[in-house]
């Protein structure tokens, strides 16, 4: 069964609501560019309202391993999302607890991801100027073989419409949203949230 992970989450309430609609994994922001960027306050709050129901990740950039291990044991994420230009050897002092996002449009930026360290890699689409959560996708087709040999995190631009297209052809592991189940930047529409989760479960 495909994971469900909702992304940019930004309160305790829409956490709570997004894991009783189905979703497996919450992510929290801490990126400065981010419109979806939380506190440290509003993460350990979300951290608790979802305790052991979902993994919680946090979604970091650009930051030195010490600065990201010391935020991921103040805040109690369960894990790291590395979002920036973390290189391997980041990611590996890291582990187990953390995974790196790779930005591809094409076979190259794919054997990037592939030569990542770790169990588990994400994958979003490649945008000048953004690290993420854009809400564009990019050609699947690049990554179907590195599903079969990853966990991958399948990330860019999907929605309730897309999603269960986009687990046909990949057979990720997993599959992340942010602006998808958006009615604002940061803003969790639960219509649309529970729509995707629908498609997701529908998708086999």
């Amino acid at each position: 069964m495909t994971r469900i992970k909702i992304c940019g989450v930004t309160s305790d309430d829409q956490a709570r609501a997004c894991v009783e609609a189905g979703a497996d994994a919450i992510g929290i922001n801490f990126v400065a560019s981010s419109a979806r960027r939380v506190d440290e306050q509003a993460a350990r709050a979300i951290v608790r309202a979802v305790q052991a129901r979902a993994l919680v990740v946090g979604v970091v950039a650009n930051q030195t391993v010490e600065a990201m291990r010391a935020l991921r044991e103040r805040v109690g994420v369960g894990c790291l999302q590395l979002h920036g230009d973390e290189g391997s050897k980041d990611v590996v002092d890291l582990l187990p607890h953390a995974y790196k996002a790779v930005r591809v449009a094409d076979e190259a930026d794919v054997s990037q991801a592939d030569a990542m360290p770790g169990e588990y890699v994400m994958v979003d689409a490649k945008v000048g100027g953004a690290l993420g959560g854009t809400g564009r996708a990019f050609d699947w087709g690049l990554v179907v073989g590195l599903a079969q040999r990853r966990k991958l995190v399948l990330a860019g631009g999907l929605t309730a419409e897309n999603v269960a297209s986009a687990i046909r052809q990949v057979r990720p592991w997993c599959v992340d949203v942010a602006s998808g189940v958006e009615s604002s930047p940061g803003v969790k529409d639960m219509a649309r949230v529970v729509a995707f989760v629908g498609a997701v479960r529908g998708a086999g």
